[in-house]
């Protein structure tokens, strides 16, 4: 067992790298746009398919609250996922529409839509990036494997952020990295720190 350990360390390793060496000019223009829409005095609304609604909950919360550095709040919200709150009256199943029918409640133009998958075919996902797009929302997508349908939804004005993986862990795994890049990109582009 512990040889499969080491295995799966390895792996997760050479998927980092693998991300590494692709992203970061994604990852720069992402955070840009991010940047760019706070400074424009408008918000970030963010959701994730379910394996990555924690995900979304997170990077709502580091730019609410702060990365690693102090500063102000920055207006994030990640959309609720909680079927229960938003279904129809009487109704118990959850709606494939779940983030969309909040996007067309709570998104303006000019506002952003961070959205995040696993294969980018998960219809609550697609469903909400498309609401976002009537709404002329700028989408940012986190992605794996081959983009899925969220792949053929995205304009020159958005940005899918792709990481190169098909195993749904390295692809998780690899989402939190990202978050965490655009997290602290954000940061030093509206905060910058003079270096001590």
């Amino acid at each position: 067992m512990q040889e499969q350990v080491k295995a799966l360390f390895t792996e997760s390793i050479q998927a980092q790298i693998a991300a590494g060496e692709v992203l970061p000019s994604v990852l720069e223009t992402a955070s840009l746009s991010i940047a760019q829409t706070l400074i424009n005095g408008r918000k970030l609304l963010c959701c994730g398919a379910a394996s990555c609604h924690m995900l979304s909950d997170h990077f709502a919360a580091l730019l609410v609250n702060h990365f690693e550095t102090e500063r102000p709040c920055l207006p994030a919200v990640s959309l609720s996922s909680h079927a229960l709150n938003l279904s129809p009256a009487g109704s118990s199943q959850p709606s494939r529409d779940i983030f969309a029918r909040q996007i067309k409640a709570l998104g303006e133009q000019g506002d952003l839509l961070l959205a995040i998958a696993i294969n980018g075919n998960e219809k609550n996902v697609v469903s909400a990036v498309e609401a976002a797009l009537t709404k002329d929302m700028t989408v940012i997508v986190l992605v794996g494997d081959d983009g899925g349908e969220l792949a053929g939804l995205l304009s020159a004005s958005d940005v899918e952020i792709r990481v190169p993986a098909k195993r749904p862990s390295r692809i998780l795994e690899s989402h939190l990295v990202n978050i965490h890049c655009l997290t602290e990109l954000v940061d030093m582009t509206l905060f910058p720190q003079e270096e001590s």
